[in-house]
């Protein structure tokens, strides 16, 4: 008997999107079709402004379709309110991005423990072990107690990537994930997502970076608002050092 087909963990369908500004309008997404399981991992490339990042914003909730239906873990995003989206963005999606966006007053430990605060999840006590445990598994157990400025880019980066998985998220989105960083941390970054892609976390990720996509299974690429190509290949994975 064959085994049946996974059903998709995200579903775009017939997706678009306008921004407007006054009586400009921007089609950002021009109806786009895509569908992710559970545990693939995802590269999206592109041109600037072919609307990789409007993408990964829609499967993360931050941001709502102008047409179409987006539907991410069984929930319809694109019919939810604002509060509701909150919610599911804590317990769903886990964002990488860039520029790192740590709170510069805050050492390695709690910006790690952040949203596990904001959720009020478990103990202090229990919050400063989850949040110890993740800077163990990105390397940085001996920085805990620094503050960012302190950190090197690539530490600061995988601080963020830390508190990206704190709340335990079923996707972990990165907007540009090693675009802030030199080649050495970028390929210790991809190295740590692809260990949690590995574990089960589904990795959906933008980038510039023809070699970092290359290390994906799966790459969509997208130019003008449509989705052009969606080719899957094996991954080369570089071996752990």
């Amino acid at each position: 008997m064959a085994t049946p087909a996974r059903a998709p963990l995200v579903v775009l369908a017939g997706v678009e999107k306008t921004y407007r500004s006054g009586r400009v309008a921007f089609r950002a997404l021009r109806g786009i079709d895509l569908e992710i399981c559970a545990g693939e991992m995802v590269a999206i490339v592109g041109p600037s402004g072919s609307g990789k990042t409007t993408i990964v914003n829609l499967i993360a909730g931050i941001d709502g379709p102008s047409a179409g239906t987006v539907t991410v873990n069984g929930t319809r995003l694109d019919l939810a309110g604002q509060e509701d989206l909150a919610i599911w963005r804590r317990a769903n999606i886990g964002m990488v991005f860039q520029f790192f966006q740590l709170m510069p007053t805050l050492s390695a430990l709690d910006n790690t423990m952040l949203p596990m605060e904001l959720a009020r999840q478990g103990s202090r006590r229990t919050r400063v072990e989850q949040a110890g445990t993740l800077l163990s598994a990105v390397g940085l157990s001996n920085r805990a107690g620094r503050l960012p400025v302190e950190l090197s880019g690539g530490e600061q980066q995988r601080v963020a990537l830390a508190r990206a998985m704190a709340d335990r998220p079923r996707i972990l989105i990165g907007d540009e994930p090693t675009g802030n960083l030199d080649s050495e941390s970028a390929r210790e970054m991809f190295r740590l997502i692809a260990d949690l892609n590995a574990a089960g976390t589904t990795v959906i990720f933008v980038t510039h970076d023809q070699g970092l996509a290359a290390l994906a299974p799966r790459v969509v690429t997208v130019r003008d608002g449509l989705i052009v190509s969606d080719t899957r290949r094996v991954a080369h994975r570089e071996p752990n050092p």
